[in-house]
């Protein structure tokens, strides 16, 4: 079975697939330091609750774009799974080719998204991740890692919004019955949700126009992509495994390499 781990800045969300089935996916906090035993042995208290054998991991592949974790994260699973992972960067063999100006600056999660977004266009795909920041990614129909919008996430704009005004509370994140909202709640979350499906649509069309990808086909994924990919035609799908799945692309790719 393969471990697939995606290191984001508010959560550490893994896969276990079986060839290319996924098995199970759950999620653990980012911002709680751990040491080496503490991941070891809380990733094998999770596999054993969904029923999965730690013994049957035979390989991992984490994309992270938390570099502070990586040591004990790594030291753990190596330590409870038996297992050295593959750690994506853009060097890693995955079938896209980063062409960007610092190439080794771009997000691993982005060139994983990437690559599972391409597979399921085969053609150009723009990727839009909803996470701790949105990000909007155009793959050329080569291939090619183009361009990338990144954008403050709804909740991270959420969250200044929240911590800057002392009036306003903490809030859900939900679309709310009506854009005109008659008290401050659902006035913050018609702000926050339709705010990012205004972004989103705007960004997705001048990407096309200055691309010339017209036909682009646009993917979204991350927690709250649900909430935005309802309310506009611009997103053809939402995928909320995109990122695991692409693992298992990168993964499989560099068993053949």
């Amino acid at each position: 079975m393969l471990l697939t781990i995606d290191v984001g800045n508010t959560n550490i969300t893994m896969g276990v697939f079986q060839d290319e089935f996924l098995q199970g996916m759950f999620r653990m906090t980012t911002k709680q330091s751990r040491t080496s035993d503490e991941y070891g042995f809380t990733i094998c208290g999770i596999l054993e609750h969904r029923g999965i054998d730690p013994k049957n991991i035979d390989a991992v592949i984490i994309a992270s774009v938390v570099p502070d974790i990586m040591h004990s994260l790594t030291s753990g699973i190596i330590k409870y799974l038996d297992a050295t992972p593959v750690i994506v960067s853009h060097e890693t063999p995955s079938g896209i080719r980063v062409n960007t100006d610092q190439p080794s600056r771009t997000g691993a999660d982005r060139i994983v998204n990437a690559v599972a977004g391409y597979a399921i266009a085969k053609g150009p795909v723009i990727v839009v991740d909803f996470g701790t920041a949105t990000t909007y990614d155009l793959i050329g129909p080569d291939g090619t890692l183009d361009a990338c919008i990144i954008a403050p996430g709804i909740e991270t704009a959420g969250r200044s919004l929240w911590g800057g005004a002392a009036m306003l509370p903490a809030i859900q994140i939900r679309k709310p019955e009506s854009i005109l909202a008659k008290e401050t709640v659902s006035g913050m979350q018609g702000g926050l949700v339709y705010g990012a499906v205004g972004q989103t649509e705007y960004i997705v069309k001048k990407m096309k126009e200055e691309s010339g990808y017209s036909d682009a086909y646009v993917i979204a994924t991350g927690g709250l992509g649900k909430i935005i990919a309802r309310e506009t035609d611009c997103i053809d799908l939402y995928d909320p495994r995109l990122t695991l799945n692409g693992l298992r692309m990168i993964y499989d790719r560099t068993k053949e390499n």
